[in-house]
């Protein structure tokens, strides 16, 4: 194939230097993107009178069928073309000839570029957030059905305080509200068009940029040519959104993974979203929340290296900037794969109650309220820490928990304990008097599920 920039060299390029330089390969994804551009291209060429309507007709007739055949599988990519902007002026010219030629009037593959990659993350991202909002309701779902099973709280993974498993889920959905947030922030910054900045300077043809950026639902035009051709901010931003929930899906990840273990034992994940193992039969390994875990790290990667080329080029455009589209498609493809198997993954996911149960007991974790028992009978709260301290320490020679703790043994460490203690100790009272707003009552987190949803609904309005 002839290249559309052949007659200043008197050489074709080196059939190495030629794979090396094209980008079909991963760029022929944006197809439908680069048409939808070209259509509001052309339309606007025809409205200020630089094309005929006839040319413009069959301009977009073209480009609508070129689409067809490619969604239908009848026309394959020629992996010999440069680029997919490349392929698909080519396939037009060579369907309806001179008129084909004129669509790139006014345009450089600087500018086309840089509107096809905002276009194509504008629908990527849309996506995304779809699939996020699927995990938060596969979490809210679970967190409504355990709003009440009392399980540990941690800190430094050491059993702390007594909290319901909804309350712990419901901290992994406010992370993800966020991660909504954050990518559609970064869409509105994304959602300008450089079409028009040409290949850096602008055009001498009168064009109306405007009417391209409203004809493909963009907010207005980038305001200075060089920027508009040689800016990837939208980029990185979008990758930055991916890693942070690329994080929060790691520790969610490592949180099952923990849960699932025989030494947690507090959920257990469907057969559907777990392996076995090659030698040891009685293994149940949760390698999808492994593999969400790894894959963290290479969205990391894709966005230090995004970073990484950008940091030193000067304006305007530099074909290092190329290295952009497989980083960023591969941080899609990845965050994609890992939300779709994430959300059917917890909603099939079984919560152990009495486990979590028994894990809370065995933690002293309710050992907090026990003094604050003490301090509303007037003991001053570092004598009442002490004096728990030392029954906890009795509790764990006699093995047997608070709860269990007979009421002559506490009346021999202090004569202000009585029987209603049991009471004020029990795990589900503990649980039920964290009344603060955000706090692990089964009230409080139904207040969250409600606002959670809430939420979710209004994203769907958007």
């Amino acid at each position: 194939m002839e290249k559309m920039w052949a007659g200043r060299f008197l050489k074709t390029l080196d059939k190495k230097a030629d794979d090396f330089n094209s980008s079909i390969r991963f760029d022929c994804r944006m197809y439908a993107q680069d048409i939808r551009g070209s259509i509001a291209h052309a339309t606007m060429l025809e409205s200020v009178g630089i094309l005929s309507k006839a040319d413009k007709e069959l301009i977009v007739n073209g480009l609508q069928e070129i689409k067809k055949d490619i969604d239908e599988g009848k026309l394959p990519f020629d992996l010999n073309a440069e680029d997919i902007h490349m392929f698909i002026e080519a396939e037009l010219t060579k369907r309806i000839g001179d008129a084909g030629k004129r669509l790139h009037t006014a345009r450089s593959r600087n500018d086309q570029v840089a509107l096809d990659i905002r276009l194509y993350l504008r629908d990527e991202a849309k996506e995304i957030i779809a699939l996020v909002k699927a995990v938060v309701v596969a979490i809210v779902d679970k967190a409504e059905e355990n709003a009440e099973v009392i399980a540990p709280g941690y800190t430094h993974l050491q059993r702390a305080q007594p909290i319901s498993f909804g309350h712990q889920l419901m901290a992994y959905a406010m992370m993800l509200l966020r991660d909504i947030g954050r990518i559609q922030d970064a869409v509105k910054r994304m959602n300008y068009s450089p079409l028009g900045s040409c290949a850096l300077a602008g055009t001498t043809y009168r064009t109306d940029r405007a009417f391209v950026a409203k004809e493909l639902g963009f907010d207005g035009i980038t305001e200075n040519s060089i920027d508009g051709v040689s800016d990837r901010d939208f980029c990185l931003e979008l990758m930055s959104a991916f890693s942070v929930l690329m994080m929060h899906l790691s520790r969610l990840s490592e949180e099952i993974i923990l849960w699932s273990s025989w030494e947690f034992k507090f959920i257990e994940l469907d057969d559907s979203y777990t392996t076995g193992s090659s030698i040891m039969p009685q293994k149940k390994n949760p390698d999808m929340a492994e593999l969400i875990r790894g894959k963290t790290g290479r969205v990391y990667g894709n966005l230090m290296a995004l970073l990484t080329t950008l940091k030193g080029l000067p304006l305007a455009y530099n074909k290092d900037m190329q290295e952009d589209k497989e980083a960023i498609f591969d941080s899609i493809d990845t965050v994609k794969m890992c939300l779709e198997v994430l959300a059917p993954m917890l909603a099939t996911m079984k919560v152990n109650a009495e486990t979590t149960y028994r894990a809370a007991q065995k933690g002293f974790i309710n050992a907090t309220d026990l003094a604050d028992y003490l301090v509303k009978k007037g003991m001053p709260f570092r004598a009442a820490y002490k004096i728990v301290g030392t029954i906890v320490a009795d509790c764990i020679a006699k093995d047997c928990v608070l709860d269990t703790y007979p009421i002559e043994e506490y009346k021999k460490h202090s004569e202000l304990f009585d029987a209603d203690l049991y009471e004020e100790i029990s795990l589900k009272t503990c649980v039920e008097k964290r009344l603060s707003e955000g706090g692990a009552s089964p009230a409080s987190v139904k207040k969250q599920i409600e606002r959670v949803r809430a939420e979710i609904l209004k994203t769907e309005l958007m």
